[in-house]
């Protein structure tokens, strides 16, 4: 059996990177039913981003999907979930595998920490201090003691599979100390989504290239938390006429790229899928020469 998934956050308008990112998910799961495999393509709601989250959007973007053609089958919203969260980060923070963190952006940004794949590597400031409880603290994993642990367990290094690109050495100390549950939120998208994709049962993981950074630290959570392993399909991003991925921070899904206002405007969704399927973008939008987003 074949599992995808598409997880959107209800937080702003789906543009076409994300109708593109859905349409790869459902055929994958919808192929594998064609040929005698099985195959399910979820829709889960990924709403815990505070007062971003509305409900509204959520009607919204299923109505999106509808109108691109896809069919699928409705999770529970991560706003559902929160007991699931805070036990696994319990359970970590039992073990020893995370600490407090009351840094803010502009503190470490002071520290002139080092750049990595994804951006400032956390210097480990507060991994040995002691809990001011009068500031906010957010749950930093203690990245070098996590792999040690995870590796013993493994019985040698963590591997996962990209279906495109391949076996992969899992390394995610390239990413410092991640956090997990953050200040303002009850999960990281790190652990949150780690632990509803097992709890949904996906076996294939359907995302864009700009996320193979995040396989590193999934794959690390999976051995942590006795986790199944599911394989990944990283597919290529969806350019602007500036060469730069769409993204809701640039207002992709406002500025004639959303779903939503091509829906509204009359466009057929259906069609649009399929020029989407033969990697034919409307004027403005190219592909990316996948994979060199990949860290």
């Amino acid at each position: 059996m074949i599992v995808t998934r598409f997880a959107p956050s209800p937080n702003g308008p789906l543009h076409l990177g994300h109708g593109y990112s859905a349409v790869i998910a459902h055929d994958l799961a919808r192929a594998a039913s064609k040929r005698g495999e099985g195959g399910r393509f979820l829709l889960r709601i990924e709403d815990i981003d505070g007062a971003r989250s509305r409900p509204e959007l959520a009607d919204e973007l299923r109505r999106d999907l509808e109108w691109l053609g896809l069919e699928w089958d409705e999770v529970p919203a991560q706003s559902t979930r929160l007991a699931s969260y805070s036990a696994a980060a319990q359970g970590l923070l039992d073990r020893g595998l995370l600490y407090p963190c009351t840094c803010t952006r502009a503190e470490i940004e002071a520290l002139e920490p080092h750049m990595g794949p994804e951006g400032m590597v956390y210097p480990g400031t507060c991994r040995n201090l002691p809990r001011d409880p009068a500031r906010p603290a957010a749950l930093r994993l203690d990245m070098e003691r996590a792999m040690a642990e995870a590796e013993a367990r493994n019985g040698g290094p963590l591997e996962w599979v990209d279906d495109r690109l391949g076996l992969q050495l899992a390394d995610p100390r390239q990413f410092g100390d991640v956090t997990l549950v953050r200040k303002d939120a009850p999960a990281s998208y790190h652990l949150a989504a780690t632990l509803d994709d097992a709890a949904d049962g996906v076996t294939l993981v359907t995302r864009g290239a700009d996320l193979v950074f995040a396989s590193h630290i999934h794959r690390l959570l999976q051995a942590l938390l006795g986790l199944p392993v599911p394989r990944w399909h990283h597919h290529t991003l969806l350019l602007d006429d500036a060469g730069r991925k769409l993204a809701k921070s640039r207002r992709s899904g406002e500025l004639g790229w959303g779903l939503a206002e091509r829906r509204l405007a009359g466009e057929d969704g259906r069609a649009l899928a399929e020029s989407l399927r033969m990697g034919q973008m409307p004027a403005g939008i190219s592909l990316s020469d996948y994979p060199c987003e990949a860290p």
